[in-house]
């Protein structure tokens, strides 16, 4: 008996033979100007890590450090006991003194010596002190007559000792508000006349030739009479630190 013969059939559009083995989707192709991206969070990871274990060391480095120099501040302190230097106007005198009205104004001529003693109450650390710039006025308020500047050296101050700063200023055709050269006068020949003395400068400690750095001081004398200081009277000065303020 003959076989029938096989028609070739067309396959229908979407048509799929389960005899044949399923094959993979391609994988869809970056558009233009677009490369692959890598998924891989493995390195980012550890960079985040090494950089907090980084902070965490620098961290920790910056609190032993303030540690330790609280520690050494507080030995220091205990050890030493350091105290700040003392300021007196120990004297004050004047060599002339003479108040000139002219027609354009009235000038002052005077010249004076005064005394600021120094004392270190330290019983182990000496003190350095640079260079000096001493400022010197009259009356007070907004009376203030300027009876010129001085500069004086540095110098050492061993411990528990005593120095006196000599201090010359004088001051030529000084200009004098108007109305304050009789009252200026008066209170001269009365001796109620006040002196302030401004005293910029720096001052170390010392130990033994170890210098233990500068700091900046101002040390301002004032509201005192030329009676007081004829009288014997050495008023504390004040001493400010870290800052500066006008001395005028």
């Amino acid at each position: 008996m003959a076989e029938a013969p096989q028609l070739n059939l067309k396959k229908p559009p979407g048509y799929i033979d389960p005899k044949a083995t399923p094959s993979k989707p391609p994988r869809p192709r970056p558009g233009p100007g677009k490369l692959p991206v890598r998924l891989s969070f493995q390195p980012e990871k550890k960079r985040k890590k090494f950089l907090r274990i980084c902070c965490c060391c620098v961290f920790i480095f910056l609190i032993v450090l303030i540690l330790l120099f609280l520690i050494v501040c507080g030995l220091f302190i205990l050890w030493f006991d350091p105290k700040l230097p003392a300021f007196h106007l120990q004297s004050f005198k004047f060599s002339s003194f003479n108040v000139t009205p002219k027609s354009d104004g009235t000038y002052l001529n005077a010249a004076a010596v005064g005394r600021v003693e120094v004392r270190n109450p330290n019983a182990m650390l000496a003190y350095r002190y640079g260079k000096s710039e001493v400022r010197v006025s009259v009356g007070e308020g907004a009376g203030l007559t300027e009876l010129g500047s001085a500069t004086l050296a540095g110098f050492a101050q061993a411990a528990k000792s005593t120095t006196s700063l000599k201090i010359e200023t004088k001051v030529k055709d000084g200009v004098v508000q108007d109305g304050e050269g009789p009252l200026l006068l008066r209170r001269y020949k009365s001796k109620t006349l006040k002196v302030n003395v401004g005293v910029k400068s720096s001052v170390g400690l010392q130990w033994k030739g170890l210098e233990m750095g500068m700091l900046g001081v101002q040390v301002l004398c004032g509201d005192v009479t030329l009676r007081q200081l004829g009288a014997g009277d050495m008023p504390k000065c004040v001493i400010n630190t870290l800052k500066w303020i006008n001395i005028h």
